[in-house]
């Protein structure tokens, strides 16, 4: 999907059309007040304060056909230059347009507006020449969005919309959002009874359903094992640790605005962890190493909380309460190269099989200019970046380098994907950290009887899992593989009274054999079970008739085919099993 922020053209004809929006909605209710009208990567929207009025999805086609009509009508779009004061003057009845003045650089002597027949408003501008060329534009969506982001400000509604250079573009544009609506990992996670919210848990809380759960523990049981034969060490660390703990680590101070209030319990201060390395420096630090015992790999599928602003929560994607697949290594310098290359390989074979192709490579570095965010040592930031760089460079990995995108502590290697429906985000990581090994004092033992200090690899290989689910989910439409799928088999006997006790018998050998299996004994039509298998994607179908039953053979479709296919008991159980071992 094209990116409409990065596009020159596109760029200036959402900002045109939104300037459109506000004027058909001023037209329509005189009374409204706008806020900011930016272009965003798939379109443009612009705040409104209404009062006590509420746009409706309704709503949109009429001022969609005022927006059409005023286009028609086709006005200049003139620029004009004012000053501070006569721009005061001009919006004094704007509460929201004078903030916007007021927060102005004071060094900006002139102010830029553009009107359009009967409606002016500030911008910097560019603006297409007349609204004439504002002819393909789709109103999409309405939201309620704070004043400034603040939640403790008036909420004011929030109209989305796109506009493109031609009727074709605007069509598959449409057409590409239809599909992403489709894909959209909430969307079928309600109707595949994955997982649920609800506001009075909290949002931002997802609760995994009984189907949506044993996806989890798949996705847990795969990694872990991979992990394992890696020399992994897996651990269980609390939900909660004490404020003390956070600043030693220095998150405290770094990432404190994204973590969940302070609770006083007992004269101490608690916090709902949003990451695990302390915990795992903490363990580290339980008893003092010999340099013979590094690598030491501790592994945590782990419970995190982080207070992410409400308007960013999206279903498992991005919550507040997720589950990383967290782990951190424990290397002496020398250790760096192999470690990383380890990491390196894993993520690769995993995303081989589940058949990820589309991602980027990013190092993640420091901007030196950023006294606040990160940790204040010029001397380890630059070996730490140089060590990584080093590394990748030796791999022989393509990747982009990006400032000011590390975390507090260290450099980093993300893998960002490209999911199916919105932007691109981070899925796996691979961060190199000189500095908490120091804050925690962690020790090993040298080959010299010399206490050192090790270097830690702070990696997550399906980021969180709960992240991770999301993108499977879009990525297949929910047509999950066999062995990740909740239910893998569903059993439907043609006639209960018949063939219901064979059924029963092919049940219980499926589950003998740890295969996942349904079995649809309703008293529905044949042809009404069948299709709500296929509507809840189960891959494979069995239909057992009396064909089946004197031969004690199974019949069986796999998922969006229409071929039957007859097997053995045996012959199927093998083909099941077989399947499920490939990870396709």
């Amino acid at each position: 999907m094209i990116n409409i922020k990065e596009n020159e053209r596109l760029n200036i004809l959402n900002h045109s059309c939104a300037h459109l929006l506000a004027q058909a909605v001023k037209h329509l209710y005189p009374e409204a007040k706008f806020w900011v009208g930016p272009v965003v990567e798939d379109g443009f929207y612009y705040d409104i304060d209404l009062g006590d009025k509420v746009i409706k999805e309704e709503d949109l086609e009429p001022i969609e056909k005022e927006m059409k009509r005023l286009a028609k009508d086709g006005k200049r779009i003139v620029r004009h230059e004012i000053s501070k004061e006569e721009a005061l003057d001009m919006f004094k009845d704007d509460p929201y347009k004078l903030d916007l003045i007021e927060r102005m650089d004071p060094n900006e002597t002139v102010i830029s507006c553009y009107t359009q027949g009967d409606f002016t408003d500030l911008c910097r501008g560019p603006h297409v020449e007349t609204v004439k060329e504002l002819k393909h534009f789709k109103l999409l969506k309405i939201s309620g969005a704070y004043w400034k982001g603040d939640a403790k400000n008036k909420m004011l509604q929030r109209i989305y919309g796109v506009c493109f250079e031609t009727a074709e573009e605007l069509d598959a544009h449409l057409q590409e959002l239809e599909e992403a609506k489709m894909r959209d990992h909430r969307k079928i996670g309600k109707e595949l009874e994955l997982f649920m919210s609800d506001d009075l848990v909290g949002r931002g809380l997802p609760m995994f359903l009984p189907k949506g759960y044993i996806v989890w523990q798949q996705l847990e049981d795969y990694i872990k094992a991979k992990e394992r034969k890696l020399g992994y060490l897996h651990v269980m660390t609390p939900c909660v640790g004490t404020v003390d703990l956070y600043k030693t680590s220095g998150h405290w101070d770094h990432y404190k605005e994204n973590m969940f209030p302070a609770m006083e319990i007992d004269g101490e201060a608690f916090v709902l962890r949003p990451m695990n390395c302390p915990h795992h420096m903490m363990i580290y630090a339980n008893k003092l190493h010999s340099y013979k015992e590094l690598p030491i790999r501790i592994g945590e599928v782990a419970h995190d909380f982080r207070y992410e602003a409400s308007g960013a929560v999206k279903g498992i994607e991005r919550a507040r309460h997720f589950c990383q697949n967290d782990a951190h290594i424990f290397v002496t310098p020398e250790q760096i190269k192999d470690e990383f290359k380890n990491v390196v390989d894993l993520i690769f074979d995993v995303y081989k099989d589940f058949n990820i192709t589309d991602y980027r490579c990013v190092l993640s570095l420091r901007d030196p200019a950023d006294k606040e965010k990160y940790h204040p040592d010029d001397a380890m930031w630059d070996k730490a970046e140089n060590e990584l760089r080093a590394v990748l460079n030796e791999l022989g990995i393509e990747y982009t380098e990006e400032i000011g995108e590390a975390a507090f502590y260290g450099p980093k290697l993300d893998v960002n994907v490209k999911p199916a429906v919105g932007n691109e985000y981070t899925l796996s990581t691979c961060q190199l950290d000189f500095c908490l090994p120091a804050k925690f004092d962690l020790k090993y033992v040298d080959a010299d009887g010399e206490k050192k200090t090790p270097v830690v690899l702070h990696r997550a290989i399906l980021g969180s899992l709960d992240r991770f689910m999301a993108y499977i989910i879009e990525e297949t439409k929910g047509n999950l593989p066999l062995w990740l799928a909740p239910v893998q088999v569903e059993i439907i006997p043609v006639n209960n009274a018949y063939h219901l006790d064979y059924a029963k018998e092919v049940e219980q050998l499926l589950e003998q054999n740890n295969i996942r299996v349904h079995l649809d004994d309703r008293e529905e039509k044949l042809s009404y079970r069948m299709r709500e298998a296929q509507t809840k994607k189960i891959p494979i179908t069995l239909i057992l008739g009396d064909k089946e039953k004197d031969a004690n053979s199974i019949s069986y479709r796999t998922f969006g085919n229409s071929e039957t296919i007859s097997l053995s008991q045996d012959a199927f159980v093998s083909y099941v099993l077989e399947q499920i071992k490939s990870y396709k």
